[in-house]
């Protein structure tokens, strides 16, 4: 079997019970949204291009559940793809929408919990479960240097995932620590109520890609 067959869920992937009672709720409600877990989103050139891997928390509602991209269709994305585009991890516009055109550049994107949660906040055993997708997805890229996780539910299933102890790891925003034979980077996750109170600035987290950007570039 490979990589990428078991990194991916299946569109009706019934292992999260919660989860997946959930999705097919909002199938009802809202046929013509995406609706299922979210896939990992890659560059163009595939898999042997990717460098910087970028894990976020959970699919938004609004987001990524109903546009079946990470990151796209809420405030989080605005964000994450500017920076991405300033720093050249991406190219082209970001429109807020799949066909929008936008393009990786040597980086991918995921979620450590590829399904929308209820009130995105996915339970532990969730996370636990959802990891054996995010160990495969880790895998599959032959030349994989960096991983950023985006807040500390993702750090700390991403180091549980490199098969790290989350004690030996703690989160710190614009951290940057070797596991797992790659390099771990976190930030503050770019959401809406993290940058509204002021937990994370622009500024914070264009810092952390230029020091992504610094280490790739060595």
């Amino acid at each position: 079997m490979t990589a990428l067959s078991v990194s991916e869920p299946g569109r009706d992937c019934p292992l999260c019970p919660r989860l997946h009672d959930f999705i097919a709720e909002w199938r009802q409600r809202e046929p013509s949204w995406f609706n299922a877990p979210v896939p990992t989103f890659l560059p163009p050139e595939g898999d042997a291009a990717v460098q910087l891997l970028i894990v976020g928390l959970a699919p938004g509602l609004r987001g990524a559940n109903r546009t079946g991209r990470p990151f796209t269709g809420d405030y989080a994305g605005d964000l994450l793809y500017s920076t991405l585009i300033s720093h050249g991890f991406a190219r082209g516009e970001f429109k807020a929408r799949p066909d929008d055109g936008l393009e990786l550049v040597g980086t991918a994107i995921t979620n450590a919990v590829r399904c929308v949660p209820p009130e995105n906040k996915p339970v532990g055993a969730e996370i636990a479960t959802c990891r054996t997708f995010l160990v495969p997805t880790i895998a599959r890229f032959p030349n994989l240097r960096a991983v950023l996780a985006l807040g500390s539910i993702a750090h700390q299933s991403t180091v549980r995932a490199l098969g790290g102890r989350v004690a030996a790891y703690p989160f710190k925003h614009g951290g940057q620590l070797p596991a797992g034979g790659i390099t771990l980077f976190s930030s503050y996750h770019c959401s809406r109520y993290n940058t509204n109170t002021g937990v994370l600035t622009e500024a914070m987290f264009v810092s952390v890609f230029s020091q992504i950007a610094a280490f790739l570039r060595t």
